[in-house]
């Protein structure tokens, strides 16, 4: 079975075990039934994980007139959404695994391996079901050019998990792709952020106020210690959404500076700009005596937006930010100097 620590494990085994209405269990049998598969948890953590980790997101309720409080889920919800013993939550999970494995680690894919197979066979019973033909004409593609993910050290994303969920210390050894070096860190865990085929936590160093990035593929080796104390070196409130908003995972140029994009683009492009427009407020004009269009729109001043319009080559010449267009014309004339050398 999975391992008792993991809090992933124990979440899902939790929700399955809670009772449809009107149907009800009492906190203390989930904990009885949880202690029984393995997850020897305390009372404490068993509420923690209802009210802050599972009521949230999962559509459960408390009775909570009197005590003992008793849980059930919602009545007219469907089943566990990652069971799928219903054609249309089995090919919804079959997609989910095909987009899922080109994003994140395998380590984390093996949790759910049961559940994509229980799908996989349902659909493959389905003979008769039209649904069960759709797995082989549907296909999740990830944006731009998938490479595969970066492997883990076993144990380092269970570790990294648990201090997440349970605001706790670890103790890494880490190695600097700056200098190339092995360091003993000790991290306060603030959030996680999967990124094409890499996956962040994003905490403070001991010591240190500032959020940083770091890869789990290069922690070599991590500890759970105990709980994350407020001493004023870390922040007391973090929104991962504001820190990806900032930049802190698009190489911003700029201090989360916007800039107006002015280019002129091909028809081609165009046409994919009018079906999924680059910004808001983007404008698509035509020019005359061209069927090339005058593309205006606010984007983020970062390193990623450049490689987008890198990407497009002769399809779209940049009249403005100037210093784009400087960047531009450098990198061309490098290009131009490598493949003109013998």
């Amino acid at each position: 079975m999975s391992d008792p620590k993991d809090p992933l494990a124990r979440l899902l085994v939790l929700y399955s075990l809670i009772p449809r209405h009107p149907n009800r269990a009492a906190t203390s049998t989930l904990h009885e039934k949880l202690r029984e598969r393995g997850f020897n948890i305390s009372p404490r953590t068993l509420q923690r994980d209802l009210a802050n980790k599972l009521a949230p997101y999962f559509p459960i309720g408390c009775d909570d007139e009197k005590p003992p409080y008793r849980w059930y889920r919602v009545a007219d919800t469907m089943d566990d959404p990652l069971i799928s013993e219903s054609p249309p939550g089995a090919l919804a999970l079959h997609l989910i695994e095909q987009y899922l494995t080109g994003i994140l680690p395998q380590s984390v894919l093996d949790h759910l391996a049961s559940r994509f197979r229980t799908a996989q066979n349902y659909l493959s019973s389905l003979e008769a079901n039209s649904v069960a033909h759709w797995a082989k004409r549907v296909r999740a593609l990830p944006p731009g050019k998938a490479l595969i993910p970066a492997a883990l050290v076993p144990g380092v994303w269970e570790n990294v998990s648990i201090a997440l969920m349970e605001q706790k210390q670890l103790a890494v050894n880490y190695l600097s792709r700056s200098k190339a070096e092995h360091k003993l860190l000790t991290l306060n865990p603030l959030g996680l952020v999967s990124r094409h085929s890499i996956t962040y936590l994003v905490a403070t160093v001991d010591g240190y106020t500032d959020p940083r990035r770091f890869a789990l593929h290069r922690i070599q080796h991590c500890n759970v210690l105990g709980p994350v104390v407020q001493t004023g070196q870390q922040p007391t409130e973090f929104d991962i959404d504001e820190y990806i908003a900032s930049g802190a995972f698009g190489w911003h140029q700029g201090n989360g500076e916007t800039t107006e994009l002015v280019a002129d683009i091909s028809p081609q492009v165009a046409w994919l700009l009018n079906e999924t427009p680059l910004s808001t407020d983007q404008r698509i004009e035509p020019q005359p005596d061209t069927d090339w269009k005058r593309l205006y729109a606010t984007v983020p001043m970062d390193q990623e937006t450049l490689w987008w319009i890198f990407g497009l080559n002769s399809q779209i010449r940049v009249r403005a930010p100037g210093e784009w267009v400087e960047d531009i014309k450098r990198e061309a004339d490098n290009l131009l100097s490598r493949y003109s050398a013998p």
